[in-house]
């Protein structure tokens, strides 16, 4: 181990003096890092602390350098060469990057030789999960500069009560986000009421950053008013996991042909063209009713072949036409063939921690959709990853961005100009 050796651990974990000491020392240092842990008693951190005991001692864990780290992270080889079902015998397990990263952090911590500054300004830990995971930057500086360097609005941050928490269910998010989720109905209400129909708004983010619930309350307040709504979900065009296990979001990982016809379709336009056309016996704001995709997201298989044909036995989701159209999804607007049919692009954006917290509720505890150790891996490939393929690209030419977890409205100068209209 580089710098001054504080570490003697004998062959066996628990079973030695310096053992307990090493843990209880960490088990202090971890609550700075991650306030939940104090939530745990000593002896349940160091239940989960055996999982990532190496076999030669904490002694023998080299510590690599902090910039050697930073440069690692940085590196988008790192996360491809993240297996996502490593095996130990009959039984999936963490990869062993992750594990050599997240015991270098452990020891590095207790010897001192890594800051828990910079521990915490690269780094945060899951409890659940037992592992530190990189942080990902969202606002960029060309982000910043898109949106003139500041948000629109600010709220109160009602999402550090989450730091405490192993996992977030939806009554609690919904709850704190309460407050930013009607500024943001609020403005495309606003944005909207200047526009013809049909429009078609897109409401992208990561996984479990709440697209679904803010759709839905949008749909319910503009149904409120008597136009008629309907949201199409990105993520059913999807093709079966085995066919885009390692592809980018966008048309390589989805029936994108299906999709470009379905637009199209619903917004009784041409295939690749914004100019709007009229549908015989239709009122204003209705196009034809399409048939779509059903994607399983249990089994991760769609209803439908490579081809684009429905499968036997499969039934397609059908969508009524309607006044404003809901797009939901990962990757629409920053594809050229789609931005021309946007009104709105919109981001909803919540950090990793609470997503991943997200996921944990409802992937793992109630759809048991995930072995754990491969919804470890599989989340943390995949994040940096994913931001740097889709989301920081959506966020550089979007209209709006919705940061729930830093409780900030981000808008462009020209949505600013029409939202402080009178």
């Amino acid at each position: 181990m580089s710098g001054t050796n504080r570490l003697h651990t004998p062959p066996r974990a628990g079973t030695g003096t310096t053992t307990e000491c090493f843990s209880a020392v960490l088990f202090e240092t971890m609550t700075r890092i991650n306030v939940g842990i104090e939530d745990l008693e000593l002896y349940e951190f160091r239940y989960a602390l055996e999982n990532l005991y190496p076999e030669a001692g904490w002694d023998s864990v080299k510590l690599d350098k902090q910039e050697e780290i930073e440069r690692l992270i940085g590196r988008r080889d790192f996360y491809l060469g993240i297996q996502l079902r490593p095996r130990a015998g009959d039984r999936i397990v963490l990869d062993g990057n992750i594990v050599r990263l997240t015991r270098m952090l452990f020891a590095g911590l207790v010897s001192g030789e890594y800051p828990e500054e910079w521990v915490r300004a690269h780094f945060y830990f899951d409890i659940r999960g037992f592992y530190f995971i990189p942080r990902t930057v969202y606002f960029t500086e060309e982000v910043l500069v898109h949106f003139g360097g500041k948000p629109y609005r600010r709220f109160e941050q009602r999402q550090r009560r989450f730091e405490r928490f192993q996992e977030v269910g939806y009554r609690d998010f919904k709850d704190a986000n309460a407050e930013i989720d009607q500024a943001f109905i609020e403005s495309v209400k606003k944005l909207i009421s200047a526009r013809e129909a049909p429009m078609l708004i897109t409401i992208a983010g990561p996984t479990a950053a709440g697209k679904t619930e803010i759709t839905e309350r949008l749909l319910a307040a503009f149904e409120q008013t008597g136009k008629k709504t309907t949201t199409i979900e990105v993520d059913n065009f999807l093709l079966d996991r085995e066919y885009r296990e390692d592809k980018p979001m966008g048309k390589e990982s989805t029936h994108f042909d299906l999709f470009m016809r379905s637009l199209a379709e619903i917004l009784r336009c041409s295939p690749g063209s914004s100019e709007v056309v009229p549908v015989p016996g239709r009122s204003t704001g209705q196009g034809y009713k399409i048939k779509i995709p059903r994607y399983d997201f249990i089994y991760a298989t769609s209803s439908h072949d490579l081809d684009g044909n429905l499968k036997e036995g499969c039934i397609p989701l059908e969508i009524e036409p309607a006044d404003i159209i809901f797009l939901e999804g990962n990757f629409p607007f920053q594809i050229e063939e789609i931005s021309s049919l946007i009104g709105i692009k919109a981001v909803y954006l919540t950090d990793d921690p609470i997503r991943l917290k997200r996921k944990w509720k409802r992937d793992i505890d109630y759809r048991k959709k995930y072995d754990p150790a491969y919804f470890r891996n599989r989340f943390f490939r995949t994040q940096f990853l994913r931001a740097e393929d889709c989301y920081r690209p959506l966020m550089k030419v979007c209209d709006i961005v919705v940061d729930t977890t830093g409780a900030a409205l981000w808008a462009t100068p020209e949505i600013v100009e029409i939202l402080n209209r009178d």
